[in-house]
């Protein structure tokens, strides 16, 4: 059956999200003052994602809000009211959103397979944040559907968070591709879920890794059209790792 529709990540598969992140953190502790009391932008930046709610925001557990202000407190130490660290985090905010950017090959890419695919998205996310970002980066009406864990109340890898995708979309999953950065998370669980699977891995970041069974991995997006063409799940010759 023919691929109709490419669903897809946002964080470090369209949306350069660990340049942002780096870059937007250095800034932010500059301005601060606090780079000095973390040792390095790498240590301040590990210890930041190590203490992120994501998973209680996406499981119910806390609001937006609240996980947001609890991350602020726990990277600072100290504590902090409601407004004073909705006040740090927005500062943070300027630097991050500042260093936003689409990775290179991903603006060609959804102009070669505009006029043969469907396209939306599919991110472990919450609508707040992406559907923002998308718009920001110029590329929010090139997807007739956003989905986000947050609202589904599944995430990847379970295979209801791709589903809901296809149902969006109104596709079996074997009429549509999901295209994702994580060999886990996105590449096998968009395979056990019945998707054509696309891992994206620039730059070899997971080369030492064994390739996980199903996903087809892709160094660049400039790949894609050709294996859509190609559907390499049903035997199809192919150049691809």
């Amino acid at each position: 059956m023919d691929i109709r529709a490419v669903v897809w990540d946002v964080d470090d598969t369209l949306f350069d999200y660990t340049s942002a992140d780096r870059e937007g953190m250095r800034a932010h502790l500059v301005a601060e003052g606090l780079l000095a009391g973390h040792g390095s932008v790498e240590e301040a930046l590990a210890r930041w994602r190590e203490i992120t709610e994501w998973a209680r925001f996406a499981a119910g557990e806390v609001d937006f809000e609240t996980q947001r202000r609890d991350r602020t407190r726990v990277f600072l130490g100290r504590e902090l009211t409601d407004a004073e660290a909705d006040d740090w985090f927005d500062r943070y905010l300027v630097h991050y959103e500042t260093a936003w950017s689409l990775f290179p090959d991903v603006l060609p890419v959804l102009d070669a397979l505009a006029a043969s695919h469907r396209h939306a998205v599919l991110s472990n996310s919450s609508l707040h944040v992406q559907d923002r970002k998308l718009r920001v980066l110029g590329v929010h009406d090139r997807f007739e559907a956003i989905l986000c864990a947050a609202e589904l109340g599944v995430s990847k890898p379970e295979p209801g968070a791709f589903l809901a995708a296809c149902d969006a979309l109104a596709l079996h999953p074997e009429q549509v591709a999901y295209v994702g950065d994580h060999p886990e998370i996105d590449g096998r669980g968009a395979a056990e879920a019945g998707l054509l699977s696309v891992w994206i891995d620039r730059a070899d970041a997971h080369a030492t890794l064994e390739p996980p069974a199903g996903p087809r991995r892709i160094a660049s997006l400039a790949e894609l059209p050709s294996l859509l063409r190609g559907d390499t799940r049903f035997g199809a010759s192919s150049s691809f790792r």
